[in-house]
């Protein structure tokens, strides 16, 4: 039985379908957007809308961005010939944040992994064989997780990519 009337315990199992968002913190947001302000209510949608209708992949590496290609990928100070395999945008942000890679990235959004069904063509792979052949780089570093699933994307990558790399 629950104790909470049907549309907040719809809106708490919504936030709890959130990844990293528990019952307890899903329940702590929805009781925070009831006694938020209508108007910061509807600032929060249309950035979740706008965010959704105007975010993009970018042409060249997969990032997120507004634009065709994105700031890193147009960014004339980046040396197009190393180029960093990451599984996902967050990735991309750490590395950045760091301030030490002056190459460019492609974002697979995701990694191999059969127990989730989840193949080589569930992820951006086919952009980065693409982009290799198109202009092959120098270097390129598999900076996947360090766990069965990255790994295992990290090999599958190496293998794809060999052909077209000169080491």
């Amino acid at each position: 039985m629950s104790y909470f009337v049907p549309p907040l315990a719809n809106l708490i199992d919504e936030f709890n379908k959130l990844p990293g968002i528990g019952k307890k913190s899903a329940q702590r947001l929805a009781f925070n957007m009831l006694t938020k302000e209508q108007t910061a209510v509807d600032k929060f949608i249309s950035a979740i809308n706008t965010a959704r209708e105007k975010i993009r992949y970018c042409e060249k590496c997969q990032n997120i961005t507004e634009q065709e290609i994105c700031s890193i990928c147009s960014s004339s100070q980046r040396n197009e010939k190393v180029i960093c395999v990451v599984e996902g945008p967050k990735d991309v942000l750490a590395l950045e944040a760091l301030n030490e890679f002056d190459g460019v990235y492609h974002v697979l959004h995701g990694v191999i992994s059969p127990l989730n069904e989840i193949g080589p063509d569930d992820i951006k792979l086919k952009e980065l064989v693409e982009r290799i052949t198109k202009n092959p780089p120098d270097e390129v570093i598999l900076a996947t997780n360090p766990n069965v699933e990255g790994e295992t994307t990290a090999m599958y990558i190496a293998k794809l990519i060999s052909p077209f790399c000169d080491n």
